[in-house]
C-alpha cells in the first residue's frame, strides 16, 4: 500500500493508489498514470474509494523538481515548495 509522507510535519496519506500526474502548460491534467514519483509531475496516493477514519481521500503534491533517493521499496523526492518520502 503506497504511503506518502511530508518530511518536515510527516504529514501525508496511506492508500490503495499511486498516481503520477503529468500537467500541460495551462494548467490542465495532460495524463494521470499508476507508478513511482517522476520529474515534472505531481504525485497523489489516495483511496479508490472514501478515506475510512479520515477527513481526507488523497493527498497530493506539487511537481517533483528532485529526485534524491530512489530504491525498490522508497523514493525521497522534491517539490516547488517540500520534502517527500513515498514508499511501498
Amino acid at each position: 500500500m503506497p504511503i506518502l509522507r511530508r518530511t518536515r510535519d510527516n504529514a501525508g496519506y496511506q492508500g490503495s493508489s499511486s498516481e503520477i500526474i503529468a500537467w500541460n502548460d495551462d494548467g490542465t491534467v495532460k495524463s494521470i498514470k499508476q507508478g513511482r514519483p517522476e520529474v515534472g509531475c505531481s504525485v497523489r496516493v489516495g483511496t479508490v474509494t472514501a478515506g475510512t477514519f479520515s477527513n481526507i481521500d488523497w493527498w497530493m503534491t506539487t511537481e517533483v523538481t528532485e529526485i534524491m533517493e530512489d530504491t525498490p521499496d522508497k523514493v525521497r523526492f522534491k517539490t516547488k515548495n517540500s520534502e517527500y518520502v513515498w514508499q511501498v
